[in-house]
């Protein structure tokens, strides 16, 4: 085996082993999420120090909220009844389903059945 043929094969079985090489669509969507917070974090240091808000929206669509978590703020977004099924992640960037929403969604099923 020629020296090249073997750095390849040994950085092959590292990379599967430490999982330091991404191909394919899982690397494509932790580059663009990294994209994403990276870009997020430019924005709020690219604005003065007294009007960072650190939460907002990257590319005017990606919801991004880098302040400290809250019980209330994982109670609105993890556990609202009423609020929406899909909404902005309690820490970080993109968004996160609302499990209290898709429950009482789950629970309504029955009732409906039961009028039609």
């Amino acid at each position: 085996m020629t020296s090249t043929a073997a750095k390849k094969k040994h950085n092959d079985k590292c990379s599967k082993k430490h999982g330091h090489h991404r191909k394919g669509p899982h690397g494509l969507v932790a580059l663009a999420a990294a994209g994403l917070v990276a870009a997020a974090i430019v924005k709020e240091l690219g604005k003065p120090q007294d009007q960072r808000t650190w939460h907002g929206f990257v590319a005017q669509f990606v919801p991004y909220d880098f302040r400290a978590p809250t019980a209330e703020k994982l109670k609105d977004r993890l556990w609202n009844p009423d609020g929406p099924a899909i909404g902005p992640r309690v820490f970080g960037v993109g968004w996160t389903p609302n499990i209290g929403r898709l429950v009482a969604e789950i629970k309504a099923i029955p009732e409906r059945s039961n009028q039609a």
